[in-house]
């Protein structure tokens, strides 16, 4: 069993490709993420020195990092997730990360991205289970049990749908725990997931179920972990949202939302979108889910995120704020124009002079 936080009180942040290098993980710990995983790190990649691969593996000091502010950052507990399809690179992978002093792992068996299952990895796992399974054999044996999770998707399509067998043998493997997304990886994030297969999971493993797909918001994350019976939840879109999705989910569990404090579900597990749950109990998560987000909460989530990013990627910082900023922004009034002056600006000073006049302004 992993000794990683799987509690319901304790939110991860997912591993994100292009967006969870590790000011946005410091950011998101400082919003209550409980765990934080890295982007995907390709196994052929890191065992032939690839050049991309130290950025991705960009932690702290195992202590934390004083920053010139004064505040201490760590970047713990961390999960490397990596993606492969050969049993021989997977296993060197894991045990050069373990040389370089990380302790817990993740194999990616949903990306459904075409140049990632173009090369039968990520979601493309699914349609060899005999191979995933070589895969999984050979990093549980280099990371320990307990040590290594598996991110799944139902299967490749509707008509092969794996996940309840495949998990049931990672389990029986030394799986640390298991993670779905419950669609198919024709899907993509079309559609509905189905978190009925999460709750099945749930019932049926010896390990620990993290539930992910579609969780915007925090009432999205506590709907699931109810419903389910889920250990805990893996938040994506919902974080690079507003990172404060984090301390919201605590704050909800705190208040008593997996307690009996909300109505029973009476409807069917059936998706996280308006109308899938007894009217009640929407009305009583929206109202514990305080969305959109205050402009000031707002405002002191990018000014965080933009000190991580410049002392942690001052060469890249300015382009990664172009592209956070206007995810955060999206949903308050005036976010076209906002999102145009930033994605255009091309100095910090005018990105502060942007981030004042919008979020100073009483008019607005």
């Amino acid at each position: 069993m992993s000794s990683l936080p799987l509690r319901p009180d304790a939110p991860w942040l997912a591993p994100l490709a292009g967006w969870s290098d590790l000011p946005f993980r410091l950011l998101c710990r400082e919003m209550g993420a409980a765990v934080c995983c890295t982007e995907m790190v390709s196994a052929k990649g890191l065992v032939y020195g690839g050049r991309n691969t130290e950025e991705l593996l960009a932690c702290t000091e195992p202590g934390g990092d004083r920053l010139a502010d004064g505040s201490l950052v760590c970047d713990t507990p961390l999960v490397v997730q990596i993606f492969g399809a050969e049993a021989e690179f997977m296993e060197k992978a894991v045990r050069l990360l373990q040389e370089r002093g990380f302790s817990w792992f993740d194999v990616n068996m949903g990306c459904s991205v075409p140049k990632v299952t173009k090369t039968g990895a990520g979601a493309a796992m699914l349609r060899d289970v005999p191979n995933a399974l070589r895969v999984a054999e050979a990093v549980i044996r280099a990371a320990g049990e307990g040590k290594i999770g598996f991110k799944l998707r139902l299967g490749w399509d509707d008509g092969h749908e794996v996940y309840l067998e495949l998990a049931r043998r990672l389990a029986d493997m030394g799986a640390g725990w298991v993670t779905l997304h419950p669609r198919h990886a024709v899907q993509g994030f079309s559609g509905l997931p189905r978190f009925s297969a999460i709750a099945e999971l749930a019932s049926e493993l010896s390990v620990p179920v993290v539930a992910s797909g579609d969780l915007f918001t925090a009432g999205d994350g506590i709907r699931v972990l109810r419903e389910t019976g889920a250990a805990s939840v893996m938040y994506a879109r919902g974080a690079l949202k507003n990172p404060a999705i984090f301390s919201r989910h605590r704050e909800m569990i705190a208040r008593g939302a997996l307690e009996g404090a909300l109505p029973e579900v009476t409807a069917p597990v059936c998706s996280s979108k308006p109308g899938g749950l007894n009217a009640g109990v929407q009305q009583a998560f929206e109202a514990l889910d305080h969305v959109p987000a205050d402009k000031g909460e707002l405002a002191l989530v990018i000014r965080r995120h933009a000190f991580l990013a410049r002392h942690y990627s001052p060469h890249l910082a300015l382009l990664k704020m172009r592209t956070f900023v206007p995810r955060y922004v999206k949903n308050l009034d005036g976010a076209r124009a906002l999102r145009q002056q930033i994605v255009s600006c091309t100095g910090w000073d005018e990105l502060d002079a942007i981030l004042e006049r919008h979020f100073c302004d009483t008019s607005n």
